[in-house]
């Protein structure tokens, strides 16, 4: 009986994580194309069917070529062989006798003659069309052909010796490749983009929007949670409304503002104005709220003045609450759109953050996914590692405040 519940426990448990493990596979894997798609070359990107490790074509260097030739693979005389590719475009023709279409010989177009000549070459008609006639080698005999259909495929030879060559299509030929992976993306993007200076742009940003937060959150939350003044409560009440207010409907005036001020195409318009956080006062509030009196009523008859007991009581006690704070604060902050696109010229790069650089990356590297994804994991990656080491915090925040009123 219970080696029965255990295996019934055991079975349970293995079907819930087989259940969360596609889950998470499911979540994981779009992070996984960006960050290998950020780090293919642009012609790796475009291959069909689509791969997800980056691979990049193997080059050889051939004597009495300057450049490195890529390698492909040729099958020939039965056998998978690695040929250099010389010629991309070498123009064939298939050749056919009039009276037997079904069979084509395929011959170089440069190395086929008009029959007659060049001077006085002969046609024939056929299906009601003239055709021009061409002279064709077949066993050692020259026979008269049309042209049943015109191509051009790439000249393929042997590195070991160029004169055994092969045509076949480029297109269809499947390139020798190595699982490999380059950085130039990110140089790229960081140098040519301007990506790196909206880098620093987005972290002083941040670091300012998320201190000042810290700052006035935690000492309005203590003010509302601990000091007594008339219309406390109501205060808090309004205060805590503020909330509800769309941010649409704030866009104007605030921007007016920006204006009147001189403010806009400044990175102090990004700051500023979201210092201040009625979500943050109230989640502070609440961790506050949680402290016992007693502790406070200790402090205060030893002699300690109310900064001394929120530095040292009140801020250790609320660590959660304040990592919480901290890491929302942060994601909004660098992940801030819309207002950056009001009050910020995309145009300047010297103030635009990552948010703007990255709508203009991805017009102007429409055609090179591998920079544009580069650029998006220059953008995610900070946020998504803050979370990670940060979402302990959420939980104790939430057990631990939010529980008095």
């Amino acid at each position: 009986m219970q080696s029965s519940m255990r295996l019934n426990t055991l079975l349970k448990n293995t079907v819930v994580y087989i259940v969360l493990g596609l889950f998470a596979g499911v979540m994981v894997f779009p992070f996984l194309v960006m960050l290998f798609t950020s780090l293919k070359v642009v012609e790796d990107t475009y291959n069909f069917p689509p791969r997800l490790l980056p691979r990049q074509q193997i080059t050889m260097q051939v004597d009495g070529f300057e450049e490195p030739l890529p390698l492909y693979y040729v099958d020939q005389d039965a056998q998978r062989s690695e040929y250099v590719l010389i010629e991309r475009s070498v123009r064939v023709a298939n050749y056919a006798e009039p009276d037997d279409m079904a069979t084509t010989y395929l011959r170089e177009v440069d190395q086929v003659t008009p029959t007659g000549g060049e001077a006085a070459p002969q046609t024939i008609m056929v299906d009601g069309e003239e055709e021009e006639l061409f002279d064709i080698e077949v066993d050692g005999q020259i026979i008269p052909m049309i042209v049943e259909s015109r191509t051009a495929l790439g000249r393929f030879a042997d590195p070991n010796d160029l004169n055994t060559t092969v045509l076949q299509n480029v297109r269809l030929s499947e390139p020798v490749e190595k699982l490999t992976y380059t950085f130039d993306s990110y140089q790229e993007v960081t140098e040519l983009h301007a990506m790196g200076r909206s880098l620093s742009n987005t972290a002083l940003v941040t670091i300012g929007v998320v201190l000042g937060q810290l700052i006035t959150s935690i000492l309005g939350g203590y003010a509302f949670a601990r000091l007594r003044f008339p219309g406390r409560d109501k205060l808090f009440v309004v205060y805590l409304a503020t909330i509800m207010i769309p941010f649409v409907v704030l866009i104007t005036p605030l921007y007016q503002l920006m204006v009147t001020i001189g403010w806009v195409d400044r990175l102090a318009a990004l700051i500023i104005p979201w210092i201040f956080t009625a979500y943050g006062t109230f989640l502070m509030r609440q961790a506050f709220l949680a402290i016992p009196n007693e502790i406070e009523e200790a402090a205060i008859l030893d002699g300690a003045s109310r900064f001394q007991i929120l530095r040292r009581i009140f801020l250790p006690a609320s660590t959660p609450a304040i990592a919480a704070l901290a890491t929302f604060t942060f994601l909004y902050a660098w992940n801030s759109f819309f207002w950056p696109l009001v009050v910020i010229n995309s145009g300047n790069e010297s103030n635009r953050v990552l948010t703007l650089a990255l709508n203009v990356l991805g017009g102007r590297a429409a055609d090179s996914p591998n920079l544009v994804l580069a650029g998006a994991a220059i953008a995610v990656l900070p946020p998504v590692l803050i979370y990670i080491l940060g979402q302990r915090f959420f939980v104790e925040s939430a057990t631990s405040t939010g529980l008095k009123g």
